[in-house]
């Protein structure tokens, strides 16, 4: 594998997990941990954004990445 298919892999698992966390934020009835969730979302959404982009400057560098 290469890195920018380790990174493309990396940036759909946060996906995955982040989706998980505001599936158990709506899901709970329970108002601190929906907050907790929610924050932890977030917090993954940030982190996503960031891995977005350094796939963005992959597929720059390395143009035959671009879509895998």
């Amino acid at each position: 594998m290469t890195v920018a298919s380790d990174v493309k892999t990396c940036l759909s698992s946060l996906k995955s997990a982040q989706a998980s966390l505001e599936q158990f934020a709506l899901s709970t009835q329970d108002q601190n941990a929906k907050d907790l969730f929610t924050a932890a979302a977030q917090q993954t959404q940030q982190v996503v954004d960031q891995v977005a982009q350094r796939v963005q400057q992959l597929e720059q560098e390395e143009p035959q990445y671009k879509g895998f």
